[in-house]
């Protein structure tokens, strides 16, 4: 039995074998083929291939060795001014071992470095430009200082397909020997919200239990409410059930053992299901908005998510 996690184990290790993001890897096979690329900031959001780009170009570039001539680091963790003038520093001053002119600093979650880390950054890619790239990943480009920005082509990840999602979990399934059904994919898909890497880990997790991956081991295994059983509480809160739909509430919760913001989140996901008008759609998400905000301010979840099953009553009774 192997322990190893899949996300490692299937993780592409060349950029052609990288999915859904097929313009960004044209760019990137033609600095690797020059063997030449300038500093690079990848933005996107989570699971969609940004570290795996990372990984690809510097196997591409280095070959097997590729570790000697590449530093990665989570900026989230060594975020500090003081990270960046020693690890950083020490290592960009130092020539690159084979053919390739320069070496490779990743630094993964950039958008966590404090600003004065960026500062000393921006002055460092300057002074070792001429032996040391530069990766940059974050989810928000906007929380990266202008200077560095200026000083990087952005490479901009989009969320992967659906499409991409299944054929990458397909292709996993097979080679474990799982049986997945169309139903099970797009369970994975619904939590995941097209999150690569955490498709796969739920996939790996529900293997270890059987070999046939239903949706209802899938939501098991993720502690995820199943999207039926929070339409079931809007509809009976909606129809003025109050009682009945707090207690089914209550009991997911425990079920699962989901947050206030748990039940939130799923919640606004599935208002779109109710057989109602556009408008009362409208302001119902508006409400949830207001009921999260008061969630993160530390309100009493169980009062606010009352006030959100009242609200939805309220708006039936009007209906």
């Amino acid at each position: 039995m192997s322990y190893e996690i899949w996300t490692e184990k299937y993780r592409p290790k060349k950029l052609d074998d990288i999915k859904g993001q097929e313009d960004i890897i044209k760019h990137l096979k033609a600095f690797v083929s020059n063997k030449n690329m300038p500093h690079l900031l990848f933005s996107g959001p989570a699971g969609v291939g940004k570290t795996t780009a990372a990984l690809a170009i510097a196997n591409e570039l280095y070959g097997d060795h590729w570790e000697q001539n590449v530093l990665i680091l989570n900026a989230s963790d060594d975020r500090g001014i003081d990270i960046i003038r020693e690890k950083v520093k020490e290592f960009a001053r130092t020539k690159s071992i084979g053919d390739v002119p320069f070496k490779i600093i990743f630094l993964d979650e950039a958008d966590a470095m404090t600003r004065d880390a960026q500062q000393a950054l921006r002055r460092i890619m300057e002074e070792y430009a001429g032996n040391t790239r530069f990766i940059l990943s974050c989810n928000y480009s906007s929380k990266i200082i202008e200077p560095i920005q200026s000083r990087t082509v952005v490479f901009r990840f989009k969320e992967l397909s659906k499409e991409s999602v299944f054929d990458i979990l397909k292709s996993i399934a097979d080679k474990e020997q799982l049986n997945i059904s169309e139903d099970s994919l797009e369970a994975i898909y619904y939590i995941s919200e097209g999150d690569m890497r955490k498709s796969i880990n739920i996939l790996q997790a529900a293997a270890l239990y059987s070999k046939d991956i239903t949706p209802d081991l899938i939501y098991d295994v993720s502690s995820v409410a199943k999207p039926k059983e929070i339409q079931e509480i809007l509809n009976l809160a909606y129809n003025g059930e109050f009682n009945n739909a707090r207690g089914k509430l209550l009991d997911l919760m425990l079920k699962y053992g989901l947050a206030g913001e748990d039940i939130i989140k799923f919640i606004s996901k599935e208002v779109n299901s109710m057989k109602i008008s556009e408008k009362e759609k409208l302001e119902i998400i508006y409400y949830i908005g207001e009921v999260e905000y008061r969630l993160l301010e530390g309100s009493d979840p169980l009062v606010q998510l009352d006030s959100l099953l009242a609200y939805l009553g309220l708006k039936g009774i009007k209906e």
